[in-house]
């Protein structure tokens, strides 16, 4: 046999993609009003965790989040909080595309570190992007720091997009956006 001939031992090894669709004891919902404490709560681990310098006071949260058009989830993993994502209506300061009605931001993307590398922000990213779709809106921006890489990966893998700045956050240094009309 020569060095270029290796012999065929067996059937090669499947490789098995995780099936981020259903992860077991994984369950992502909207919030409830009932459910308002438990998610400003979660959000403010967010604000101390990351160091977020413009915070909501729960106020101003529960306008941002709550109502028609916008909303919170919240991912439990067998019953204990483990994560949530907002969105929220927005109208960008120097987009053209955003017509009246037409656009939508996510904030406050958070999974509690015991409780990452599962695909629970994935899901979240998905339920947050599914309702954003149903409810209307065109298109969808977000931002995040430079040193929130995997998270600036997640959602580059979910096709969003760099875009110029398009608000005021002095934390933020990435800025995307994505079209969800042919999503």
């Amino acid at each position: 046999m020569s060095n270029m001939e290796l012999p065929v031992v067996g059937p090669r090894p499947k490789l098995w993609v995780m099936n981020r669709d259903n992860i077991p004891g994984v369950a992502i919902r909207r919030a409830t009003p009932a459910d308002a404490g438990a998610a400003f709560a979660l959000v403010e681990e967010y604000f101390s965790t990351i160091g977020v310098v413009l915070r909501e006071n729960q106020h101003e949260f529960l306008d941002e989040y709550f109502g028609e058009g916008k909303g919170i989830w919240l991912a439990q993993f067998e019953g204990e909080l483990a994560g949530c994502i907002g969105l929220r209506k927005f109208e960008p300061l120097n987009t053209r595309e955003c017509g009246t009605g037409n656009c939508a931001e996510i904030k406050r993307m958070y999974v509690r570190e015991k409780f990452r590398g599962q695909g629970i922000a994935q899901k979240l990213l998905q339920a947050a992007q599914r309702f954003a779709r149903e409810a209307g809106y065109v298109w969808v921006y977000l931002d995040t720091t430079n040193e929130m890489k995997t998270a600036a990966r997640l959602y580059q893998r979910n096709g969003f997009q760099r875009c110029e700045r398009y608000n005021q956050n002095p934390q933020a240094a990435i800025f995307m956006r994505k079209s969800i009309i042919s999503d």
